[in-house]
């Protein structure tokens, strides 16, 4: 199977940056959409950046501007640089792909552990 393994959270001040990283691995055959969710405090789980194969990225509203999203295909990682952040950023940031693990095999959704974020003001 799929395994994505997040790193680069942790406690900044407001205004800061972070840059987090996404590593896939395990048996992939495609990898196709990957994206970067977060579940705050109210546990909703929210999208925040996305990025096809091709390179095209959406943004949630409240992070465009300030965040920005990439990808490499080779290492299969994808990336998402967070500047100016806010309190509001605070929460479990999780990777997130759709990927054929082999041939033959349908589109599944994979999702990381997560990694914390917190912005303190």
């Amino acid at each position: 199977q799929v395994l994505l393994e997040e790193s680069g959270g942790e406690s900044v001040q407001a205004g800061g940056s972070l840059r987090l990283s996404c590593a896939a691995s395990g048996t992939i055959l495609s990898l196709g959409r990957m994206a970067w969710y977060r579940q705050g405090p109210e546990n909703r789980r929210e999208l925040v950046a996305s990025i096809t194969g091709g390179g095209t990225t959406t943004y949630a509203d409240s992070v465009k501007d300030r965040f920005t999203v990439s990808r490499d295909n080779v290492e299969l990682t994808v990336t998402l640089q967070m500047n100016s952040l806010k309190p509001e950023d605070t929460g479990t940031y999780y990777c997130n792909a759709l990927a054929r693990p082999v041939k033959g095999s349908s589109w599944t959704e994979f999702w990381g552990q997560g990694t914390p974020v917190t912005v303190s003001s």
